[in-house]
């Protein structure tokens, strides 16, 4: 093979990343749709069987309401970029939660799951929840993406759960009362396609269970949305090769990567294009956090032509259990405001858009086609 055909070879196969000519933000937020501790009883069975809550944030990690994700809404309505169009949070699903009642029915035996199609299990209740996620994706400013099924590694799980000793009694209690787990208390839950109690090589859990709950997921996914994932994002971006081609698979298009690693967007060898977050966006994790101060880190991504892609989790604008959400809308409010000085031309995407991008040098919003030239390569051809 000539020099000349093995570097076309090449380009075929990884794509070196993209830059725009104009500066561009993406929200992404994980964790929507997970239950955690349910409410103020929920926390009172957590104390009588010995949890001390409160020690940290995610102590307090619920689950939003359609207040919290229609006062979300409402804010994200209120902001506008270069273009007059508001952005649009990328919210990654977790699709399914344990069925709490039918596990305790068979002795915690089977992790039966419930999913979000069918409600919320057991004791646990969110009033005109499923109407507001609809609401805001109706709306252009919430955009659903997958996320997974339930989260921790349910091979790592169900071994713990009819096991004796402190793991499996700490479990059996959160269980009973309607708590999956709290995983700084229990990191041995591991990440859903990931077990962090194996070898380091044996960590990523087979490819036929892999295959099994990504469809799983997608499916369950579509009876909530009515739609077919288009991107997604591994709980704890925890992702192998073997999840990658699994997702295009069925029919995903988008990986969307952790923070740590500063890389532009790009296509690997199968297709299937990947984004990086840039920063954390947390006021309830980080009580030092300053929002001037992240104006300043996202120049780092913003002067190199890479889009600013924010990473916030859902516990931000929960309410029930502590006033999260309180404390991130006005810091999400004063944060795009203080980009939009800076970056005049800025305009608001979401994945699909960078994509739609990429693919054709402009994005539909809801203001009309906005067109960004491009560079880097487009699954092998130069730009």
């Amino acid at each position: 093979m000539s020099r000349l055909a093995l570097l076309r070879r090449l380009r075929e196969k990884i794509s070196p990343g993209f830059r725009f000519s104009r500066p561009l933000v993406l929200i992404q937020s994980d964790d929507w749709g997970r239950v955690g501790v349910r409410d103020a009883e929920g926390c009172e069975e957590l104390r009588s069987a010995g949890l001390i809550l409160g020690e940290r944030p995610y102590d307090l990690y619920s689950l939003e309401t359609a207040e919290d994700v229609l006062e979300l809404v409402e804010l994200l309505r209120s902001l506008r970029d270069s273009v007059s169009q508001p952005p649009c949070l990328e919210m990654n699903f977790v699709v399914a939660n344990v069925d709490f009642p039918a596990s305790e029915t068979a002795g915690f035996q089977n992790i039966p799951l419930k999913p979000l199609a069918e409600g919320l299990p057991g004791r646990w209740a969110r009033a005109g929840l499923q109407n507001a996620y609809h609401t805001g994706i109706e709306m252009g400013l919430l955009s659903p993406a997958l996320h997974g099924t339930t989260h921790f590694c349910q091979r790592a799980v169900a071994h713990t759960l009819t096991s004796d000793g402190e793991r499996g009694e700490l479990l059996r209690a959160l269980w009973k009362a309607e708590t999956p787990y709290i995983h700084w208390r229990m990191p041995w839950v591991g990440y859903e396609y990931w077990d962090p109690e194996r070898a380091p090589e044996d960590r990523f859990i087979p490819e036929a269970d892999q295959e099994r709950w990504i469809g799983w997921a997608a499916q369950a996914y579509r009876q909530f949305f009515e739609d077919n994932p288009v991107s997604a994002c591994a709980p704890g971006y925890r992702a192998d090769s073997t999840t990658h081609r699994l997702w295009k698979g069925h029919g995903i298009r988008v990986a969307q990567n952790g923070p740590g690693t500063m890389r532009a967007p790009h296509f690997d060898e199968r297709g299937l294009f990947h984004t990086y977050r840039s920063l954390d966006f947390e006021p309830a994790l980080s009580p030092e956090l300053d929002w001037e101060d992240c104006v300043r880190k996202a120049a780092t991504w913003l002067d190199r032509g890479m889009p600013l892609i924010v990473s916030t989790h859902s516990i931000n604008f929960h309410s029930t259990l502590a006033p999260y959400r309180q404390k991130t809308l006005p810091m999400l409010r004063d944060f795009p405001s203080g980009l939009a000085k800076r970056y005049p031309d800025l305009v608001y995407v979401n994945t699909r858009q960078l994509l739609e991008m990429v693919e054709t040098g402009s994005c539909e919003t809801g203001s009309g086609r906005v067109a960004v030239a491009v560079t880097g390569m487009r699954k092998g051809v130069a730009s």
